[in-house]
């Protein structure tokens, strides 16, 4: 009679110990560049949460035919908006899950039409209220 052997397969302990090694090592190299700038880092978020907003008020318009009106706001990606412009198609459960808050805790502003384009969709950055530090999608659109 043969005895049925169950072949194990998974990582010694020294392979194991050789990764945290390794993600010990990066973290080291990594963790300090990235706490060195958290103005950068704050930067970089705002840029990505105004390309998400972009997006969502861009599916927005491909399911209405239109954007929002400035007066519905980004809130119009959440919560399905009253009032004119009345979106017949608006997707069931919305475009976002949530509106987030800038890096420095303000709300992200939104118009249409925007003076920039189409529509303007920025944060006034760290200085709120001055036009120090703004970043708007008509900045990072031009870049890409």
């Amino acid at each position: 009679m043969k005895k049925n052997k169950i072949q194990q397969r998974g990582f010694t302990l020294i392979e194991v110990m050789v990764v945290v090694v390794i993600l010990a090592i990066l973290a080291a190299i990594i963790v300090p560049r990235i706490m060195s700038r958290p103005e950068q880092a704050r930067l970089v978020k705002a840029k990505t949460d105004i390309m998400a907003l972009e997006n969502a008020l861009e599916m927005y318009r491909l399911d209405n035919g239109f954007y929002p009106s400035t007066a519905q706001g980004i809130e119009a990606l959440i919560k399905k908006p009253e009032g004119e412009p009345v979106p017949l198609s608006w997707q069931s459960g919305g475009y976002l899950k949530d509106v987030p808050q800038d890096p420095w805790g303000h709300a992200y502003h939104y118009t249409n039409p925007g003076k920039h384009g189409e529509i303007d969709i920025w944060t006034d950055g760290p200085a709120s209220g001055s036009d120090k530090g703004i970043v708007g999608n008509w900045s990072i659109n031009k870049k890409a």
